[in-house]
């Protein structure tokens, strides 16, 4: 069984996530809308007057919204807002696509014990590629193989979608099966 990432294999610093945002004087708008660190609404300011406000209270001014009209502005510790954007992306998990390799003659103790690794695998919250591999003669009876990936979807259980149907590939029929979401 190999494990394969999908999750693109981007590692996003800390720079990358807070690369947009503006503080402090690096906001350029006329007017925002200025939300304080309790998270009332102080209401319409300019940026001159929303700086004196942050650094009354000793924080920083951070433009949270800036696509909205008028941009919306908050008063907080950037670095603390930098420390939770960056844990909630790290929380992120990554799906991982468990392979599961059988045989057209697989035995049937041999066919219930891949089914209850798939079945785990797919409750862990991974991706599960079935792939039969077919060797020398056995490449005529596919049909053999397509009754046996049936055989297997219907003895998985929990909640689980298959995402790929059994498709030939060469000398490979594979099935890719994901927990649904």
């Amino acid at each position: 069984m190999k494990k394969r990432s999908t999750s693109g294999g981007k590692n996003i610093s800390n720079r990358d996530i807070t690369k947009g945002i503006r503080v402090n004087e690096q906001i350029r708008a006329r007017e925002i809308r200025v939300i304080d660190n309790e998270g009332a609404q102080l209401g319409l300011m300019t940026v001159r007057d929303a700086l004196a406000a942050a650094a009354e209270k000793e924080l920083d001014l951070v433009e949270v919204s800036p696509n909205a009209v008028p941009p919306v502005c908050k008063i907080l510790d950037f670095g603390k807002y930098k420390y939770q954007l960056n844990k909630k992306h790290a929380a992120r998990k990554t799906v991982d696509v468990k392979e599961v390799k059988i045989r057209p003659q697989i035995n049937e103790h041999d066919l219930d014990l891949k089914v209850k690794n798939i079945n785990r695998f797919i409750e862990g919250g991974d991706k599960a590629k079935v792939v039969m591999i077919f060797r020398g003669r056995e490449i005529i009876r596919q049909d053999f193989g397509l009754k046996l990936f049936e055989k297997i979807s219907g003895q998985l259980t929990g909640k689980f979608h298959i995402e790929q149907p059994p498709r030939i590939e060469g000398k490979n029929i594979t099935m890719v099966v994901a927990p649904k979401s």
